[in-house]
């Protein structure tokens, strides 16, 4: 990537207007956060005025409650950063800041809300929920071309579907007219790939290249239409999880053109790239090198590196979090790339979420191959001398091994016994019940590599996920035997929703525009989530989990709380199971009698019992 010159800082749009003794000296001037709130936990406010030449203002400000007790000039005359202490008695209402440069006077004014609920109100998604992953580009169109405001975009990228990797059209309008179908599926939460401006060359339609923190992409819609999404998703008992991105930002973001500071990023000249290795963070021998290179270095060309130790920065950053919690009522975040940004800020930023929204929930996605370098990352692992306080760290084992073990036939070593030694190194782990679990995602192979004949596997992964430990994720389209891999390119595991765009000629949101094979995909999917939402959300939330190897082909395992109790059967085997189930009296005393959630039926436990090739059965005590 060619070196990014220096550019004269472009005037944004204002957040708040500046306000003069001359109306033809009036200068443009930006404020973030746009506005902010009394009683909130942490009294300290940062505000981060942009205009040209504001470096050399003075700021005043009098307002009973408010005091101005530090004002940053940084590297940029361009940014003042003013950070202020507000009493936890201060009343809401419109603060005036004076400012005086080149000799004359001027002012503008800033909102101080009041807060409609308390901090400890804003309840996260546990592992009583199951997660809906989708990308709102490739989901549908709701908006009218008209309906669009891109004025004042660099790069005003208009829909090219025939592209996999540009924009599609999707927007958040889309989602808002499918919250049925989503809701009607039985899922309890959505989560959104990023939504924040992404005013990027191509129009980088998967949003993880942010050009403004404070603005969702027109492209997608407004804030306001961001905010009603959220509204109506809690109309129907939906939450919506926001995907944020703190390691970098988009290279067409105005701090790269304009760096507040000559420490904002990491490597700014833009010539190093990040080697991908998460083994650095906690490598015992690392040398310094390596580690520059996974945590500092440029995630590829187009996003470079954030400083976080930069301590404007991070928190700046922090309160962009509490922000759109606040502002948008949010029900969890899920933080890109985190093991890619600095440790430490990184703790710090997840503590004084959690110290505002104590009940709230984030999860960082860490990426790795194997359970320990996820479980170091889970708040208060004592291998790390960090305490990380995050509380939901992503399961990437079944992205490398879960097709696999769930088509394999099961052996003593091979098959299900892949998915039992998984669960056994769960040790390893704070709480288990706090891992984000998920067959694929739009950063991998869908879990099905084609359209399958048959769906017996699939059934038995789709069981699996949605009924032992952790907090379950589909990912859009799982739902109707989305296949693939990305070769090619990401673009086509990351493919349009039949029937959400204009023209589209089959719909799958309906069961009319579904194949056989994607009814009854639906269907039993379907089944399932509406079981757990509705009769065992507590089980599955809280309840403890016991399993028994599959020597026999046949994998058992138990979730219980207090007197209920679900018991799921997997026949690992592509033939049909006769086996004794002694193994399991500890659990299933002969004749217990349970009702099979599949087929609907009672089962008694005997002696000895038959199994149909790959069946499940999820069994329940009431």
């Amino acid at each position: 990537m060619n070196k990014i010159s220096a550019l004269a800082l472009g005037l944004l749009a204002a957040a708040s207007s500046a306000l003069g003794s001359n109306a033809a000296e009036k200068k443009s001037i930006q404020v973030e956060p746009p506005f902010w709130w009394v009683g909130m936990a942490n009294d300290t406010l940062q505000l981060m005025v942009t205009s040209p030449d504001i470096a050399k203002a003075q700021f005043s400000v009098d307002y009973p409650g408010v005091r101005l007790y530090s004002q940053i000039s940084l590297d940029s005359e361009n940014y003042k950063i003013l950070y202020l202490v507000i009493s936890p008695e201060t009343k809401p209402g419109t603060v005036r800041f004076n400012y005086t440069l080149a000799g004359k006077k001027h002012d503008f004014k800033y909102d101080l809300k009041a807060r409609d609920r308390q901090g400890s109100d804003y309840t996260g998604f546990d592992a009583g929920d199951v997660l809906y992953l989708l990308m709102p580009d490739r989901f549908a169109k709701g908006l009218d071309d008209k309906e669009i405001d891109m004025k004042g975009l660099d790069y005003p990228v208009g829909a090219d579907r025939s592209n996999p990797n540009g924009r599609h059209g999707g927007d958040m309008r889309g989602i808002r007219n499918h919250l049925n179908y989503i809701d009607s599926l039985g899922v309890t939460a959505i989560w959104v790939c990023p939504v924040l401006e992404n005013d990027m060359p191509g129009g980088s339609y998967h949003g993880y290249a942010t050009t403004n923190y404070y603005k969702i992409d027109p492209r997608f819609g407004s804030n306001e239409e961001w905010n009603a999404l959220i509204k109506e998703a809690h109309g129907k008992g939906l939450k919506v999880v926001m995907d944020m991105i703190f390691n970098h930002s988009g290279s067409n973001h105005p701090w790269l053109k304009d760096s507040p500071s000559k420490d904002w990023f990491n490597h700014p000249e833009g010539e190093d790239m990040t080697n991908y290795r998460l083994t650095t963070v906690h490598d015992p021998y690392v040398s310094d090198y390596d580690l520059d290179h996974t945590v500092n270095a440029w995630f590829v060309p187009s996003m470079p590196d954030l400083n976080q130790t930069n301590p404007h920065l991070m928190k700046y950053l922090t309160q962009n979090s509490i922000w759109w919690i606040e502002s948008s009522k949010i029900d969890g975040i899920r933080m890109d790339t985190y093991p890619y940004a600095d440790m430490k800020a990184m703790s710090q930023w997840a503590a004084d979420v959690l110290k505002e929204y104590p009940n709230f929930n984030i999860v960082g996605e860490c990426w790795y191959a194997n359970e320990a370098g996820s479980a170091f990352w889970q708040a208060g692992n004592k291998l790390n001398p960090v305490d990380t306080h995050l509380p939901t760290v992503m399961d990437f084992w079944h992205i490398l091994n879960g097709r696999q073990a769930f088509s394999d036939d099961t052996t003593p070593w091979g098959g299900l016994n892949k998915v039992y030694d998984h669960l056994s190194n769960d040790f390893l782990f704070p709480n288990p019940q706090k891992i984000l679990t998920f067959l694929d995602n739009h950063d991998t192979d869908r879990f099905l590599a084609e359209e399958p004949e048959t769906l017996d596997q699939w059934k038995q992964a789709i069981a699996f996920l949605l009924t032992s430990r952790g907090i379950p994720q589909l990912y859009y389209g799982t739902e109707l035997l989305m296949n693939g891999s990305k070769e090619g390119s990401d673009g086509y595991v990351r493919l349009d929703m039949p029937g959400g765009f204009p023209g589209d000629k089959t719909n799958a949101f309906s069961k009319e525009g579904r194949t056989p094979l994607q009814n009854e995909a639906w269907d039993y999917l379907s089944k399932i989530l509406q079981w757990r939402r509705s009769e065992a959300r507590d089980v599955m939330a809280n309840g403890s989990l016991k399993h028994f190897m599959p020597q026999n082909g046949l994998y058992v395992y138990e979730r219980k709380l207090g007197d209920k109790k679900v018991v799921v059967m997997l026949n690992g085997r592509d033939e049909p199971l006769e086996v004794t189930m002694e193994r399991t009296l500890e659990i299933l005393p002969y004749g217990t009698k349970m009702h099979d959630v599949i087929s609907g039926k009672d089962v008694t436990i005997e002696e000895e019992m038959q199994f149909a090739p790959r069946q499940v059965m999820i069994l329940q005590n009431w």
